[in-house]
């Protein structure tokens, strides 16, 4: 079996990449004035990003390959393991950002951090930047950077954490943006996904493994949880789990007409454990209960 290093500290990730410590918990570092990564796995318990300028190797993260391209973004968060495969000669060029959580700890960032889903995305779900995209971006290392090699004094912390923080507000616009402009990437997604609700439901999984999750509608797709709930946000307004639900109460307004079965048999067939679980959600949605909607028409 494959040992796996677990990357505790910025100290550690420094001394693999062979460059100077300047701060505990946050490094910049130029990748072309740099050591490659070992050919190894890594467990992270860094937020680390990277931003590539050339390609110049392979990831393996979960169970997908990355060949990194040219002016993208690759965002990996704690307790995410990446498998480093890099290509016999070529040297990396770009830059990698990487923070340990205990620089954000009582921050704005650290109540905050949950928002920047890309932190889940898959590595074939990375940012494609613009040319103006890749130069905000390389003005926020920049900044980072210039504040390591100042003093640590009171204010380092506050100046570094906020510079993180707009970094990663630049790079929810960024995404936003290539929702749009990437979207034959995207195209038909929803509708795969309304195709995936359909063969469940037509099946007999939701008896044996209950209601359909956004993971498993992700996966079957190909996609994060993460990466996917954003994408069905951006398209239908809603979040992936609303999107279920609807369609769980559009079966149920057509099955509970099926007056040979009892509203818990319904409920039961649609994957709900309790039944008093489908006529909570179904009051929620329609106003009324399952048997008062049966009655009213």
């Amino acid at each position: 079996m494959e040992e796996i290093v677990k990357l505790e500290s910025i100290d550690q990730y420094n001394k693999l990449r062979g460059v100077e410590t300047l701060h505990p918990l946050v490094s910049v570092i130029n990748l072309s004035q740099a050591n490659s990564l070992p050919v190894q796995t890594f467990n992270f318990n860094l937020y680390c990003v990277y931003l590539k300028e050339l390609k110049c190797g392979e990831l393996k993260y979960g169970r997908s390959h990355y060949d990194y391209q040219e002016g993208t973004l690759m965002f990996i968060a704690p307790g995410q393991v990446v498998g480093v495969q890099p290509k016999n000669g070529v040297q990396a060029r770009g830059w990698s950002l990487a923070f340990h959580p205990d620089l954000i700890n009582g921050t704005s960032l650290g109540k905050n951090i949950h928002e920047y889903s890309f932190f889940s995305y898959d590595v074939n779900e990375a940012l494609h930047l613009s040319e103006k995209e890749r130069q905000i971006v390389l003005d926020c290392f920049a900044k980072i950077q210039y504040e390591l090699m100042h003093a640590i004094d009171h204010h380092s912390k506050k100046l570094i954490t906020a510079n993180i923080e707009l970094f990663l507000h630049y790079c929810n616009r960024f995404y936003d943006r290539q929702f749009i402009t990437r979207d034959h990437e995207n195209k038909g997604t929803v509708e795969k996904f309304e195709r995936v609700l359909h063969d469940y439901f037509l099946s007999d999984q939701p008896q044996q493994q209950g209601l359909p999750t956004v993971g498993y509608c992700a996966d079957t797709l190909h996609l994060s949880a993460n990466y996917f709930g954003d994408l069905i946000k951006k398209e239908t307004g809603k979040s992936a789990q609303e999107y279920i639900q609807n369609k769980v109460i559009e079966l149920a307004k057509e099955r509970v007409f099926d007056f040979e079965k009892t509203i818990s048999q319904v409920a039961y067939e649609l994957g709900f454990k309790y039944p008093q679980h489908f006529t909570r959600l179904f009051k929620q949605r329609v106003g009324i209960t399952p048997n008062e909607y049966r009655a009213l028409n």
